[in-house]
């Protein structure tokens, strides 16, 4: 009897999961800089690094390529993108009119009180952390992810399938993310004030989607999204980028 091809004997699903455990991987070493700003990718290099086979390493440079962390070679392969400062203000600049969506449509079909409920709860576990006159390092990592459940249970507010893929999509190419350059301003004397207005527009988002106030809603969330601006001009100006997770890829103007 014939021996079977073992390729024939992998199912599309673990083909699949291993295409999203090859894209997770990937991504951990382009932000962790050990694939370099402007490096070409080698497919073959990439089969040997992760022990998979051409099939999922293919499908994760694609998925990659669509995330934004990729550019396509016009000679076929890819490199890893270098963001320049107008391409990461124009991300922040996109993550808030998609987040202002979300605030819009939740706003206008009304969103459940449990999880407005836990939104609530998010912010007030901020509020307890803003109350201390200084924070150090361990408040601030508290705080990004408080900050990013507090964006999911936005996202998942607008209960879209389309409008939170939008926003997952957007929030994970580097320095797009609500809490991107939040660390970066743990050494600065405005640190404290600047997430206290945040934690604001937090509270009056809420209260508009609560009130049924879609285009108030919107417009806060699209407001809220230029502190992640001005964050970023700070970070630049005093050059602090490297508490920035993926500041490798950034070609910086100074």
């Amino acid at each position: 009897m014939k021996a079977k091809d073992p390729t024939l004997l992998v199912s599309p699903d673990a083909d699949a999961s291993q295409a999203v455990r090859a894209q997770l991987r990937l991504r951990e070493l382009i932000l962790a800089g050990e694939l370099k700003s402007g490096a070409r990718i080698a497919e073959l290099a990439i089969v040997e690094l992760l022990g998979m086979s051409r099939t999922p390493i293919r499908a994760a440079l694609m998925r990659l390529e669509q995330e934004g962390l990729l550019d396509k070679l016009p000679n076929g392969g890819y490199a890893v993108r270098t963001f320049s400062e107008r391409d990461i203000t124009d991300a922040i600049e996109v993550r808030g009119m998609i987040e202002g969506l979300a605030a819009r449509v939740a706003a206008q079909r009304g969103v459940a009180d449990a999880m407005l409920a836990q939104a609530r709860a998010v912010l007030d576990e901020v509020d307890r952390l803003l109350a201390q006159p200084r924070l150090n390092d361990a408040a601030f990592s508290r705080y990004v992810d408080l900050n990013k459940r507090f964006h999911e249970l936005l996202r998942d507010m607008s209960a879209s399938v389309v409008i939170a893929r939008e926003v997952d999509r957007i929030v994970a190419l580097p320095f797009a993310s609500p809490s991107a350059f939040v660390l970066v301003q743990a050494t600065s004397t405005t640190s404290r004030d600047m997430l206290v207005v945040a934690q604001d527009q937090h509270r009056q988002v809420l209260e508009a989607i609560d009130q049924r106030e879609g285009a108030r809603a919107e417009a806060i969330m699209r407001e809220h999204s230029r502190l992640a601006q001005r964050n970023l001009r700070e970070a630049l100006e005093r050059r602090k980028l490297d508490r920035v997770r993926g500041s490798g890829l950034m070609r910086c103007p100074c």
